[in-house]
């Protein structure tokens, strides 16, 4: 038994004839009426009575047609869940971000254009550090995550979105707060709040060196579990730090925001993935975070 002969029941049960069903069906009357009798064999019940008139259910067989008018919508449901997660229409999505990567403001739009665009997608968001993330993308936990290069496994794929620009974080009250602009060696004697740099080595290097060119070595505080949290430590009066522009979206009190004069980091956000190619809603939704980086990129300029 397979799918045609559910088919070819049915059809015959909403008929009346195996004329009509054969005609609705496309097939000659005789090799449909073979396969139903051979069917009827294989199960070992009678599922129509057969007469000059037509042909009607037996009792077993109006419990058999009732299940396979199931299974056919089941089936059915199968085809186009099948062809829906090959294009991307259906399914599921699971993007991971670095910390505090959501409040640049090109993320939460690529989500939302994303949702709206494929509604019948499940999407889930899952925040941690790079590290993690790649641990995850190995795994199969995440499908794409946003992260601050490099990452720590070399079979992780990276793809950059952009640079950042970086401002500086100062305790409210602290002497250079009122400016606008402020250089870094300003800070030699300050205590620098960072994360631990196995959270993103990347962008904590690129701190180190911007600190090192300006012709000081950061005197260290005491290091935060990620990146965003860098500020309220600021904001508690444990020293400055360096952040990407987009943080200066925490208003945490006691913090203000200020343009680095002279040489100044960036901070790099990548795409990080399993394989090259990707297909369904990952794929789309890469095309749309690259189109939505573009767009913010284009804004900036």
């Amino acid at each position: 038994m397979d799918i045609r002969h559910l088919r070819y029941i049915v059809a015959v049960a909403e008929c009346g004839t195996f004329t009509r069903a054969a005609e609705q069906l496309h097939m000659e009357q005789p090799p449909l009426s073979q396969q139903v009798r051979q069917l009827e064999e294989e199960l070992g019940v009678r599922i129509f009575e057969r007469s000059r008139r037509g042909a009607t259910l037996t009792d077993a067989g109006e419990q058999l047609i009732a299940k396979a008018r199931d299974l056919l919508a089941m089936t059915q449901e199968f085809h186009s869940l099948a062809k829906g997660l090959a294009l991307g229409e259906r399914g599921r999505l699971r993007i991971g971000m670095a910390g505090g990567v959501t409040l640049l403001p090109l993320i939460p739009v690529a989500i939302r254009t994303f949702r709206e665009t494929w509604p019948n997608v499940a999407v889930t968001l899952e925040e941690t550090n790079t590290p993690a993330l790649c641990e995850s993308l190995k795994t199969g936990s995440v499908d794409i995550a946003i992260v601050r290069p490099p990452a720590p496994d070399p079979d992780i794929i990276l793809h950059a979105l952009m640079d950042e620009p970086t401002v500086i974080a100062l305790p409210k009250g602290y002497g250079r707060s009122d400016q606008e602009g402020v250089y870094l060696h300003e800070l030699r004697d300050e205590p620098f709040i960072l994360f631990e740099r196995h959270l993103g080595p990347g962008f904590y290097d690129t701190i180190i060196s911007a600190c090192l060119q300006a012709g000081f070595t950061p005197r260290l505080g005491q290091p935060a579990p990620q990146v965003a949290a860098t500020v309220p430590m600021v904001a508690a009066g444990m020293g400055v730090t360096v952040v990407p522009t987009y943080l200066n979206q925490i208003h945490a009190e006691g913090v203000t925001f200020h343009h680095i004069l002279g040489p100044a980091p960036r901070a790099t956000i990548a795409i990080a993935k399993r394989t090259e190619k990707l297909e369904g809603p990952v794929a789309n939704f890469e095309k749309i975070l690259r189109d939505c980086c573009r767009a913010y990129t284009a804004s900036q300029s």
